[in-house]
């Protein structure tokens, strides 16, 4: 394999200097039909055909420089015209055909050695085509793409569509390389020749490279200011964000201290009104307590009338009626009552709606929820209080409501008792009216004290469930207040981590501006400095002394004057040169000075 490659680099290196030569007699425009332009296309197809892999097929094994050749469209997108041109050429059936139609169309681009050169960096890709031993997976396909370049002297004018590139024979023609001893060339056109050629590649070099770096800079340039400009936007709405959660903070401790005040007051009014209630309810058992007694008394005594007068029949019958009377009325409350506690329950509802609006406010309030927790301990032990005499009186009213079923059990069977007797008692009902006059009055009365104390356990129970909501918002409040607390780390440490990412790019683009400015710099010395002819320089520049066979001629490759040896004895690594060339004094200290200031 070495053997193999270094064959086809010394082919290669002859087929592009005979082409060259040959071409500058001809004014260095070439045909088609050129026959050392044909031999360097055989000679590169057999450098690119050098250690290709053989894929298979159903048809059988395929080995073709067309796969290789089709990154390049990838790689490099000025290539997609000559690609797509190669594809739709109506003549070419193969893909070897396509491959020579592709190098043909780009030796007349002059960008043979752009395309190879974007191919062989990524070799990475180039090892799905080739063996690790190929010519261009080794160090000799850098050497052919560096002779490549020589070729942008050349202007080929190509046609192509009336050639047959899928059959032609790719042998190498060693005739044309053979030197004839009659050709004696004077070595000043040798001379004027490639002086010429050297200053119209250094041109060109220096050109292409200087548009490249200049639009690489403009492109780094605009991504810069893009990506500076979005930072800006976002720390400006970070700013405004931060501002405005400020000012939600501050109105939020303020609506918190007004509902902190008015839950004061209404735990002061609730425990006013419920010593008031306690009171009263006191008051109201003692009373009931005496009408109890008072009722068996005269039950007692109704007893013995009953026993005694048979007329007390009808009254019975009466107090019947005005006891289902009664209970119609009293299921006519309780449907009203549920009508209310529907009612009560709608105004709940909008209740919670308005506590959750206040959730949502109630962001900065840490220090007053520790205060209204020792208030709440307080009140669920007042409620506990509370809980407890409600269940005292939930049992004495079912006491009382037991001892009524029994007085109707008792009636139900005076009733039933009472019916053989009615006829004798019809006649005592003129002196028993006066009697249930005052009884039916004694029971409003019992009626009516009953509703008040109804009406004030369902208070009592309101003021229970709104204390137990109470508790429930508060606990909403300490989770959301940790929740803004994070969020709030959150968003200082993402301004921190923006501040530091703009410090950084204001770096980057005060360095990449003072790069620019360096290159405009040296564009415009470049485009200043041109390179001097022999004949014109009888004296070094920087010494003034005279050429002579002793003291030679030789140029700066960077300003393009004539210095002797002593003054441009310094060597540099230019952009238009891969390897270090020989340079002048001022230049080398020029050149070390921009070095040392971008390195800085």
């Amino acid at each position: 394999m070495t053997v193999e490659r270094s064959n086809l680099l010394n082919m290669m290196k002859l087929s592009v200097k005979v082409l060259i030569q040959s071409s500058m007699s001809l004014g260095r425009s070439l045909d088609s039909d050129f026959p050392p332009l044909q031999q360097f296309f055989v000679v590169l197809e057999h450098c690119l055909k050098h250690g290709l892999k053989v894929k298979k097929s159903f048809i059988g094994h395929n080995k073709s420089i067309w796969g290789p050749l089709e990154l390049v469209e990838k790689l490099c997108p000025d290539s997609a015209d000559i690609v797509t041109s190669a594809r739709d050429l109506p003549g070419l059936k193969t893909c070897v055909g396509r491959a020579r139609a592709w190098l043909h169309l780009a030796l007349m681009q002059k960008k043979v050695a752009d395309y190879m050169k974007a191919l062989l960096d990524r070799r990475d890709l180039l090892g799905e085509f080739y063996d690790p031993g190929a010519l261009m997976m080794e160090e000799e396909g850098t050497v052919i793409v560096g002779m490549l370049v020589g070729l942008n002297v050349i202007d080929a004018n190509l046609c192509l569509k009336g050639e047959d590139l899928d059959s032609q024979v790719g042998v190498i023609d060693f005739s044309l390389y053979l030197k004839d001893s009659q050709i004696n060339e004077s070595p000043k056109d040798d001379g004027k020749i490639t002086a010429i050629l050297d200053q119209k590649h250094y041109i060109e070099e220096l050109n292409r490279h200087l548009s490249c770096t200049v639009t690489d800079l403009q492109a780094k340039m605009d991504s810069l200011e893009k990506t500076n400009s979005k930072l800006i936007e976002e720390l400006t709405a970070a700013t405004d964000q931060i501002h405005a959660l400020r000012q939600e903070q501050d109105q939020l401790r303020q609506e918190n201290d007004a509902i902190r005040e008015s839950s004061e007051r209404r735990v002061e009014v609730t425990k006013q009104d419920s010593e008031v209630e306690l009171e009263t309810y006191k008051q109201s058992r003692q009373g009931l307590d005496e009408m109890y007694n008072e009722v068996l008394k005269h039950y007692t005594e109704e007893r013995r009338i009953r026993q005694e007068l048979e007329k007390e029949l009808q009254l019975q019958v009466g107090l019947k009626q005005e006891m289902e009377v009664a209970m119609r009325l009293l299921e006519k409350d309780t449907h009203d009552k549920q009508d209310t506690l529907v009612a009560l329950r709608q105004q709940l509802d909008q209740v919670k709606t308005l506590n959750l609006q206040m959730f949502n406010k109630a962001q900065s309030a840490n220090s007053i929820v520790q205060k209204k927790e020792e208030e709440v301990t307080q009140l669920e032990e007042k409620m506990n209080q509370m809980v407890s005499a409600m269940k005292q009186m939930e049992e004495r009213l079912q006491s009382s409501e037991q001892t009524q079923r029994e007085a109707c059990e008792k009636e139900r069977d005076m009733k039933l008792e009472l019916d053989g007797r009615v006829e004798a008692m019809q006649r005592q009902l003129t002196d028993l009216d006066r009697l249930r006059l005052g009884l039916e009055s004694e029971l409003k009365s019992e009626k009516e004290q009953r509703q008040g104390l109804q009406r004030e356990l369902q208070r009592e129970r309101d003021t229970s469930t709104q204390l137990r909501t109470q508790l429930q918002q508060l606990e909403g409040l300490q989770k959301e207040l940790l929740d803004l607390k994070d969020e709030k780390k959150l968003l200082q440490r993402t301004c921190e981590e923006q501040e530091q990412a703009l410090q950084e790019m204001g770096l980057h683009l005060s360095q990449s501006k003072l790069k620019m400015e360096d290159f405009k710099e040296v564009n415009k010395a470049l485009k200043g400095h041109a390179w001097l002819k022999d004949d014109e320089a009888t004296q070094c520049k920087q010494c003034q002394k005279e050429f002579s066979i002793a003291r030679r001629k030789h140029h700066c490759r960077n300003c393009g004057d004539i210095y002797c040896n002593n003054c441009s004895s310094n060597e540099l690594a230019l952009p238009s040169y891969p390897k270090p060339v020989r340079v002048c004094d001022t230049c080398h200290t020029l050149l070390l000075q921009r070095c040392s200031s971008t390195g800085s």
